[in-house]
This record gives structure tokens, C-alpha cells and sequence, in this order.
């Protein structure tokens, strides 16, 4: 008996003794309705003194020491109340890990091929994230001085212009003009170092002490200037302690304040080791001062303005040597250089090729990658209403917004595109049709220094072919995203999965939200996935389940026979595969067991072939070949899973002959398995046929306990 048995104490202290103490959870994390424990002994679990607490709606026991227990909508209060307990904070083998600790290390384990590279999105996506609300205001200012700029009512770039344009001003330039000191921060907090130490070393250079010492009026001793012919611009240096240090304003770069945290999480753990921990607090921070601040000003910042003037140089000379390959280059090295700020000294020499030539021949081809980026943030926009997802839909609507009114890119990038890798492929076929059509029809110039946005579009000449260059670009890339999906498939339907779950738990836990019959006391949420990206056979069977669910537009709605129609018409599934048909309660898996999965039959295979058991579209095809979702006409959302755990096997055994979307017919051939694989890899070969929109029918009668040949009538559906 379990000597922890829940008695007395809050919720949060009864299951924390009902799961054995906090000594025997290795980590405990949660998702829309569920906790989610990994213990150390998983006998160490009273399952029925949990099961009886109020507020427990049940537990789910799970293979290798994992143990799951239902809360419901107040799942996440019940979490931060047992991670706040003490006895979490002390005692156990190990502190457990924070929810956004141990979905972070899941989704370690599912990372691409290269993971450098995943390590480098990543630190350039989570320090843009937090700043997406402040950016979308910012830009929104700017899209709306934009329009009435586009109108005649102002001129932003006038000399004189009042004082209430240039508060204005100041009101999106806050974000703009600080953004290397909130990147700073972001990035320190991302790498793990004090943040205000980052900022504070970027905002060094960005003090009006050290701005007195910018441009050819300073008073300051020891400052110099000189013109860079090339982009118009004035460069100026001092000298300090001797040595010559380069000005620069760093307004608005993120490229200085990347690589600065990134050396300077290098030399802070260093110092941390360096120091005992009583003396760390005065002296880690004032030696990393002390050393980056003058290697920011001396070396990284000069490098990230010589990287972009640099860059400037080479394309005015691009330009001038093979206008048709500049056309095309541009739109296809703006979506590298604007995340890391190296697009700056590009507009210093477009501004000078208007006031030099008069009229500028970089923006037009830019144009094409501002479509093409957000012709991206249209698709992901679509598939968002499509999918339901709020919090996307409002971000993409407003990086949208500001896109094509304001011309502003950095919306749609830091808080979309750089999150998720599928993104850049297809909007760099985007830039490259806009930029193809540009550099084949001759160029485009500007008269004028404009935002690239629908409302600039007469500043551009030819202004026909910059229109149907900036559109290709942006519907090409909106076309890609949308058809293909921003997300993997896996992933499409994991979210697809905590979608459902959090709708449900918002209804209260609806019969209407839930795949299984009300009987059985499982949520919506027991469809919802493991942490995202963890290799375990439950993850994959809650995406097929919940991609079917997801995808349906009308789900529940007309399960009919071939021969009939309207209420109580009866759907016959067929058995998948030749074996002995038995009852969901004699398999050994709990997730199937407990109907999560909705109602259905289990059949023991005695042949590898495996067909559809029902005509409709195939949804949902496993990459390894073990699961099948099939969504017929009528809307009866249908499971196919062979074996139990069988995802380990990673499609070794399984020869599949269909993919997604395909129509099938019943008696179609879906896989044919090798079952003395299967057998030899000690997994189960149970083959399932369940019905995972069971709540939403009438009935749902499967035929066990009997043989029965691939092609017999085994579950009749009812509405």
C-alpha cells in the first residue's frame, strides 16, 4: 500500500503524496487538462486514492513510470499550486523541472538534422518574441503615418515639421531607436545570464554622452569625421586610451547586441567559475562591465556597421556590373540580413543614390522580398482561421496589417517566420519570382525613399511591373505556406490536439469536445499528445485522433450507409486485417482500453495486409506507417493502429502503399506489415479499428470474439 496515500491538505499536497512525494517525481509538467508526472517508481502511485479526490476527474497509468491525472480547465493552477508547494523545493533526487523546462527538452529531441542550426533560430527567435506586442504597436504607428503621408495630409522627412508630428515620431522610435537594448535583454535572459547586464553593457554605447561624440559638430577632443562617398554617409572616430575607436549610432541594430550576448555569456559562466559564489554578485557583473562594454565599442559593434556598409558597397557595384543578377540577389539576401540589422547602411545608400542620381534602384527590387515575406504571414493568417488558433491569427493579422500598410517587415519575421523553419524556403521562392520578374523586365527605380507597402506602390517605376512583381512575390509565397503548411504534419496535428483539448476544457469538458463515450470519465484532453516532439506510441495516436477531429468541417455530421440517409442510417466498418476480433477491454494498451480513442474493436493479425475497413479521405498517414486516419463522407472519423508501441520500430516492418489525402475505398490496401517484425521487437501486433468521434454518434456497436477474414462487418455506426 502506498505509505503516501492522499488524505488531508490542499489538492495540490494530496496528490503530491498520491504519487509517492516528491522523491519519486523525476519531472512534472502539464497540458490543457492533464498533469503529467514521470516518477521514479511508478508502483509508488495510490491510483485509487487519486482517483477519489475532488478535483481529480481520474488517472491514466502509462507505460515506463509515467503518470497522467485528469484536472479539467483548472489543470494550470493546479500545477503552479504543486510546484509552489516546499516539499518541491527540497528533498527528491532532483528538483523537478519547470513545464517550460522539460516541453523545452522534448522538443530537443525532435530537432532537424543540424543543430547548430536549430540552436541559431531559435536564439534569434526567443529574443525577438517577447518584443511582438510593442513592434505591432510601433508598426502600426507607422502604418498609419504611412497612409497619410500616401494622401498628402503630412511629410515625415520634412525639415520643419511640428511638434506634434515629431512626438509622433518619438512614439515609434522608442521601439525602433531601443531595440538593441530589449534584444540584449531577451537574448541574456535566453542564454541564461543576469538580462539587465546585457542590456546595460548595449546601452553603453547608446548614452547621450557617448552620442555628444557622433558627427562633425561635436565639441568632443580627440573626434574626427570623414564622408564614405559610397553611401553618403559621415564616419567618425575618437580616441581612447589611445587607441581609435569607430562611432557609430546603433539605433535600431540587432545584429551588435546578438553577438555581444553571445560573447558575453562566454566570459559571464567563465567568471561565475572563477569566483566563489558569496562575491559573485558584485564581482561577475562588474568585470563582464568592465570588458565588454569596451570590446562591444571597439570591436563587435564596428564589425556588425563594417559587415553592412560593406554589403552596401558590394551591391552599388552589383548593381552597376549586372543590374539582372542584382534584381534577383536582392530579394533573396534581405530575409538574412533584416533579422540581424545589417539592412541599416543599405537605406544610407538609398538615400544617397536619390540624392546623387536622382532615384534609387535598390528598392524596387527589395519590394519582392517585402511581399514575398508578407505574402508568408497572409498563408499562415489563412491557415490559422482555417485551424482555428487565436493567438496566431492575431498575431498574423496585425504583422499583416503593418506589412502592407506601413512596409514594416519585423512583425512578421521575429514573430512568426523565425519560429518556424518551413517558413523561409517557401517565401524565398517568393522573393526570387518577384526578383526574376523585376531583373527580366528591365528594373525598377524609386524617386523617393519609401516603406515598401501596398500604399507606396505609384512611387515605384515602372509602377506595372513593380505591381505584378510584388504580387507574384506575394502570392507565391502565400500559396506555398498555405498549401504545404507551416508546421510538419506531426506537428499540425499536435496542435491540432491541445486545440481541441483547451476548446473542450473552455465548454467545461462537453460531450461535443470529447472523442469517447461519457461513461468512461476521459476528456477531450487524454487525445492531446505527450511533450511536444516525445517518441512515445500514445503521442502519435493522440495526432491521428486529433488530426481527423480537426480536419473534419463537420464532424459528427451525416454518418450514412451506402444505401441511405438521415438520422439512424447505419455505417458498417470492415475488419482491416484477417485475425480474432476481441473487445477494447481485453487489449493491453490503457489508452485504447479506456476508449480515449473512442469505441471499436482490437484484432489480433494473422496476415500483414491491412486495408481500409471504410471509403472517405485518408487524413492522416504516420510516416512509420503504423496509423492510419480516415474521415468518411458522412463525417465518422475512423482509426487504424497497428500494434501497440509499434511507433519505436520507426517504419521498419511497414511497406506503405497510400499517403494523405488520397481517396481510398474499403478493401483498399493501406500497409502491409511485417508481423514476425513486429513479434521479434516484443511489441504487441494488435491491430485497432476505433471510432474517434464516438460522443458525437448515436452508437457505436463493435463484433468481437470471433475470427473474422479482412473485409467482415466488425463496429456498426449509428447516428
Amino acid at each position: 500500500m502506498n505509505t503516501h496515500a492522499p488524505g488531508t491538505g490542499t489538492l495540490a499536497e494530496q496528490i503530491l503524496r498520491g504519487v509517492g512525494g516528491p522523491k519519486n517525481i523525476e519531472s512534472l509538467t502539464h497540458c490543457a487538462t492533464r498533469l503529467r508526472f514521470q516518477l521514479h517508481d511508478g508502483s509508488k502511485a495510490d491510483k485509487a486514492a487519486l482517483d477519489s479526490l475532488k478535483g481529480v476527474m481520474g488517472t491514466v497509468p502509462q507505460s515506463g513510470d509515467r503518470f497522467q491525472i485528469v484536472i479539467g480547465g483548472a489543470v494550470a493552477g493546479v500545477y503552479a499550486d504543486i510546484m509552489a508547494l516546499p516539499a518541491m523545493k527540497a528533498g527528491g533526487t532532483s528538483r523537478p523541472r519547470t513545464d517550460a523546462e522539460v516541453k523545452a527538452a522534448a522538443r530537443a529531441r525532435s530537432r532537424g538534422r543540424y543543430a547548430w542550426l536549430d540552436n541559431f533560430f531559435e536564439y534569434l527567435s526567443d529574443s525577438f518574441r517577447p518584443l511582438m506586442g510593442v513592434l505591432l504597436g510601433a508598426s502600426l504607428l507607422i502604418a498609419a503615418t504611412s497612409v497619410l503621408e500616401a494622401f498628402g495630409y503630412i511629410d515625415t522627412r520634412a525639415a520643419d515639421k511640428s511638434a506634434t508630428w515629431v512626438f509622433v515620431d518619438a512614439m515609434w522610435r522608442s521601439v525602433m531607436f531601443f531595440l538593441p537594448l530589449m534584444v540584449a535583454y531577451n537574448a541574456a535572459r535566453k542564454l541564461r545570464i543576469d538580462p539587465w547586464l546585457g542590456a546595460t553593457v548595449m546601452a553603453a554605447v547608446m548614452t547621450p554622452n557617448y552620442l555628444s561624440m557622433l558627427g562633425s559638430a561635436s565639441k568632443v577632443p580627440g573626434v574626427s569625421c570623414v564622408t564614405n562617398e559610397t553611401l553618403g554617409a559621415e564616419q567618425c572616430t575618437a580616441k581612447v586610451f589611445g587607441l581609435t575607436m569607430q562611432l557609430n549610432d546603433y539605433g535600431g541594430q540587432v545584429f551588435v547586441p546578438l553577438v555581444m550576448v553571445a560573447v558575453l555569456a562566454l566570459l559571464y559562466k567563465g567568471l561565475q567559475r572563477v569566483f566563489p559564489d558569496n562575491i559573485q554578485l558584485v564581482f561577475v557583473p562588474f568585470f563582464s562591465m568592465l570588458i565588454m562594454i569596451p570590446v562591444t565599442a571597439f570591436l563587435i559593434g564596428p564589425i556588425g556597421i563594417w559587415a553592412g556598409n560593406g554589403l552596401g558597397s558590394g551591391l552599388a557595384w552589383l548593381n552597376g556590373n549586372a543590374p539582372i543578377v542584382f534584381a534577383i540577389i536582392i530579394p533573396l539576401l534581405y530575409p538574412f540580413l533584416v533579422p540581424l540589422g545589417l539592412h541599416w547602411p543599405l537605406n544610407a545608400l538609398m538615400l544617397q543614390n536619390i540624392s546623387t542620381i536622382g532615384y534609387d534602384f535598390i528598392q524596387g527590387p527589395m519590394g519582392a522580398w517585402n511581399f514575398a515575406c508578407f505574402g508568408a504571414t497572409a498563408g499562415v493568417l489563412l491557415l490559422s482561421i482555417r485551424h482555428r488558433e487565436k493567438e496566431m491569427r492575431q498575431t498574423a493579422l496585425g504583422a499583416l496589417a503593418a506589412g502592407l500598410l506601413g512596409g514594416v517587415s519585423e512583425p512578421s519575421l521575429y514573430g512568426i517566420h523565425l519560429r518556424f523553419k518551413r517558413i523561409y524556403p517557401r517565401m524565398l521562392v517568393g522573393c526570387l519570382v518577384g526578383g526574376l520578374i523585376v531583373g527580366a523586365l528591365g528594373g525598377v527605380d524609386a524617386k523617393v525613399f519609401a516603406f515598401t507597402s501596398v500604399l507606396t506602390i505609384p512611387v515605384f517605376s515602372p509602377m506595372g511591373i513593380y505591381g505584378i512583381a510584388v504580387a507574384a512575390a506575394f502570392f507565391t509565397a502565400m500559396a506555398l505556406v498555405y498549401f504545404s503548411d507551416y508546421l510538419t504534419p506531426e506537428q499540425r496535428a499536435e496542435v491540432n490536439a491541445e486545440r481541441d483539448a483547451a476548446e473542450a476544457a473552455a465548454r467545461g469538458g462537453t460531450a461535443a469536445a470529447e472523442h469517447e463515450p461519457a461513461t468512461t470519465g476521459v476528456t477531450a484532453g487524454d487525445r492531446e499528445p505527450v511533450a511536444a516532439g516525445a517518441a512515445t506510441d500514445d503521442r502519435v495516436l493522440a495526432a491521428v485522433g486529433a488530426t481527423t477531429a480537426g480536419a473534419s468541417s463537420g464532424t459528427g455530421a451525416g454518418a450514412r450507409s451506402a444505401g441511405g440517409s438521415g438520422a439512424g442510417a447505419a455505417l458498417e466498418l470492415l475488419a482491416p486485417v484477417t485475425g480474432r476480433a476481441m473487445s477494447l477491454d481485453e487489449v493491453t494498451d490503457p489508452v485504447f482500453a479506456s476508449r480515449a480513442l473512442g469505441e471499436g474493436v482490437g484484432i489480433e493479425p494473422s496476415d500483414g495486409r491491412v486495408v481500409s475497413p471504410v471509403g472517405g479521405e485518408l487524413i492522416t498517414v504516420a510516416d512509420t506507417g503504423h496509423a492510419f486516419g480516415i474521415r468518411t463522407p458522412g463525417g465518422v472519423e475512423v482509426l487504424v493502429h497497428i500494434g501497440i508501441d509499434t511507433v519505436r520500430m520507426a517504419g521498419k516492418g511497414f511497406d506503405v502503399r497510400v499517403e494523405a489525402g488520397r481517396k481510398v475505398s474499403a478493401g483498399d490496401l493501406l500497409v502491409e506489415v511485417d508481423l514476425d517484425a513486429v513479434r521479434a521487437a516484443k511489441h504487441p501486433a494488435v491491430t485497432l479499428l476505433t471510432v474517434t468521434n464516438t460522443a458525437d454518434l448515436a452508437s457505436v456497436e463493435p463484433l468481437a470474439g470471433r475470427d473474422v477474414t479482412a473485409g467482415t462487418p466488425v463496429v456498426t455506426v449509428r447516428r
